[in-house]
This record gives C-alpha cells, structure tokens and sequence, in this order.
C-alpha cells in the first residue's frame, strides 16, 4: 500500500515520462486536492516540500490552512470549487489562486475586494466546455467579452482557463478546445486535468494538474 508521498511521486514520474516522450515544453504543477482530508494526511506532502494544494468549501480551508500558512511560507493556495460572491472576500484573504471565476457578479466583486485587502489573486476562468447545463462556466462564445470585462475594464489577473469536461467522455477534445482558446487570448495557464484525465492533459498542455484521489485515495463521504 502506497503513502501519499509515494503516490505523488509515482503521478510526478509519469507526467515526467510523458513529458520525455513527446518532447513537450509545458511541466504541469500538480495542485494536491485535500478536501475532506485532514492536516495529518496532508502534513507528509508539506514535509516533502510540496507547495500547491487545492480546497473546494471556504469553510473548511479557512479551519485547515490559516495555522499552517504561517510554518510552510512558500505554500500556495488554490480555490478549485464553487466560489459564492459572498465569500469573495474570505477567498481573496486565505488563497493565492481561484480557478472558478464564472460569472460578472463573482468578477465584481473580486475586485472590489482585491482593492480593500490591497491584493491581487491569480485567476483562471472557468469555460462550461461541453455548455453542459449542470454546470458553471462561461460559454465559449461569451469568453472573449467576459475575458475582455474581466481584464480591460477590472483590471484582474487572469492567467488561464480552467474546464472541467463531461464525465465517461474524451476529455482529450475538450482539453484540445481549451488549449486552443488560451492561445487565442494569449494566456499561459491551463488548468485541466484530474485523476482520471491528467496523462490527457499533460499531453494537451496542461500548466496546473488538480489531483485528489488519485494521491490520497477515495474519500470517506
């Protein structure tokens, strides 16, 4: 039975091996998902130096991450769920990165708050790919106005494109779209690819890997 630790750098050798085979450019970081996991399952990735881990709930990386920014300096924080207007505020204060960004009541808000704390937060826009109607996300065809919003008339970072592509599906022409849209926009982040996807990613150019059950196994929910 493997630790996470070990995990990892079994996930970071075959990125590495994708990488040398087709002779890419782009070496993704993998971003450790530890929602619903605790600070002691966690804590063995902080010790190997691993520094990008990803919450879905506000509420749960405030309880677990406020102590713990405070010993691991270099650590970086990326809200990878959901993200509520009203929580803005407490998202700016506690991450280094949002990879949801999808609507202008969200994008306003960010600012307002960015302004307040004197911080400005990396982010990525979140594209409903396959305009599945479950799902948030900017639709390709409204991505360039909203991009445009977003940095011309808020002056937000955002440096990438996040999607999550449909489930039991070829997430590989989804990562295709994306890539090529980034490129459009000249942005130079991709955030794609999970546990059961991230080889497809890596070889589509993926800049951020979110990674949860595959490093710490399934969750008890």
């Amino acid at each position: 039975m493997h630790t996470c630790s070990q995990r990892l750098d079994l996930i970071k050798n075959k990125v590495k091996e994708i990488i040398d085979k087709k002779q890419l450019k782009t070496v993704p970081n993998i971003i450790a998902i530890t929602k619903t996991f605790s600070l002691n399952t966690i804590t063995p990735l902080l010790e190997m130096g691993h520094i990008h881990f990803g919450e879905n709930k506000i509420q749960e990386a405030e309880s677990k991450w406020i102590g713990v920014r405070n010993k691991y300096s270099n650590l970086q924080l990326h809200m990878v769920g959901k993200l509520q207007s009203n929580k803005a505020k407490k998202a700016i204060k506690l991450f280094d990165y949002i990879h949801s960004l999808d609507n202008v009541k969200l994008a306003t808000k960010i600012c307002q708050y960015e302004k307040e704390l004197n911080k400005k937060i990396k982010l990525f826009i979140q594209v409903n790919i396959a305009e599945e109607h479950q799902k948030s996300g900017i639709l390709l065809y409204d991505l360039d106005k909203f991009y445009n919003y977003c940095t011309k008339e808020l002056s937000l970072n955002i440096i990438g494109l996040m999607c999550l592509p449909p489930i039991n599906n070829n997430s590989s022409q989804y990562f295709k779209i994306l890539k090529k849209k980034s490129e459009e926009l000249n942005l130079t982040d991709l955030s794609m690819g999970m546990s059961s996807d991230y080889e497809q990613a890596t070889l589509n150019g993926s800049t951020f890997l979110r990674l949860g059950t595959i490093i710490f196994g399934e969750r008890n929910i």
